[in-house]
């Protein structure tokens, strides 16, 4: 199939076009490179260097290279910096979105792929989160997500632009060439991982009293190969709908902390932190759903292999993508 990614140059995008490559797509990776890299960018796709507010280019792009199916990954994803900033985040993720949504329709696309968030549900009210929990964001990043999930139903009915809408817990690993560097740097693993490298002297953990065995916030982490071969799962003709992808299971920061170190061999440093505002104590999902509906289970998404292959690729690149 020939399919355009749009924010493939970056982390979860540069995965996902490696393994649709290695299933024999056609792929274009659509990315303006703020926040992407060019060495992200795996050398049998296509790059268009080109940002979502720009329909007319991705009309012509979609109609140029006869795309049948969109993945939109482009969106900035700082849940502090969408406090501070509120319009940069609905801007680029609501209406480059919607700018999408546009494109595909005068392009003739089939189908889109939507890459959302559990940010979308805003503060857990219970222990695990299926897709019939109420979505209260309690950020803009969140909301600016949420926006372009309701959008997804109205394209489907009136224009027949089919969907999926995939809701991320926490995205971490890496695949064997592409791994996480991100302007800012606000994801667990790779922090932790910048300390047992030498590139931090420890790192933070926010919060101690919690209600969790060890005080600690808990979090369900995916590998990004698997959140990829979701993806995959969802591009098959007649998937249309939400769901959540995690694994089901939790792990602490300070296991989190105790897997890096043992993975890397020495001991990681932190200090303990006041709680942040609106971190919620357990975020874990229910991804029955996924599960069932579009077959899809983690295979990948052990701590250990998760941290493994994070680690891996942070030996292979200290530096991360030096030029973009």
């Amino acid at each position: 199939m020939n399919v355009l990614i749009t924010g493939g140059a970056g982390y979860i995008g540069s995965v996902c076009a490696e393994l649709f490559l290695n299933e024999g797509h056609c792929v274009t990776v659509y990315d303006n490179l703020v926040e992407g890299h060019r060495q992200a960018v795996d050398a049998r796709a296509e790059l268009v260097v080109g940002d979502c507010l720009d329909r007319e280019l991705l009309a012509q792009t979609l109609r140029k290279r006869q795309i049948e199916a969109v993945i939109h990954f482009a969106a900035f994803a700082l849940v502090g910096e969408s406090m501070q900033f509120p319009g940069k985040y609905f801007l680029n993720n609501t209406v480059g979105a919607q700018s999408v949504l546009d494109a595909c329709v005068a392009a003739n696309a089939r189908k889109i792929i939507f890459s959302s968030t559990c940010a979308t549900y805003g503060a857990p009210e219970s222990e695990a989160l299926d897709e019939s929990h109420p979505q209260r964001p309690v950020n803009p990043y969140g909301e600016s997500k949420l926006l372009v999930e309701r959008m997804l139903p109205w394209y489907e009915k009136i224009h027949g632009l089919e969907f999926v809408a995939l809701r991320y817990f926490n995205a971490a690993g890496a695949s064997e060439a592409f791994g996480e560097h991100h302007r800012v740097e606000t994801h667990l693993i790779p922090n932790v991982l910048k300390v047992a490298l030498g590139q931090s002297q420890q790192c933070s953990v926010f919060g101690s009293d919690y209600p969790t065995p060890d005080g600690s916030c808990v979090r369900d982490y995916v590998h990004v190969r698997d959140l990829a071969a979701a993806h995959l799962l969802a591009l098959e003709r007649g998937k249309s709908g939400f769901y959540n992808l995690g694994t089901g299971t939790g792990y602490s920061v300070l296991e989190v902390i105790r897997a890096c170190e043992k993975v890397g061999g020495r001991k990681i440093p932190f200090s303990l932190q006041p709680r942040r505002p609106g971190d919620p104590a357990k975020l874990v999902a229910a991804p029955k759903k996924a599960f069932e509906e579009l077959r899809w289970a983690p295979r990948l998404s052990s701590l250990e292999q998760i941290v493994s292959t994070a680690w891996d690729w942070h030996l292979r690149h200290p530096s991360g993508y030096v030029t973009r």
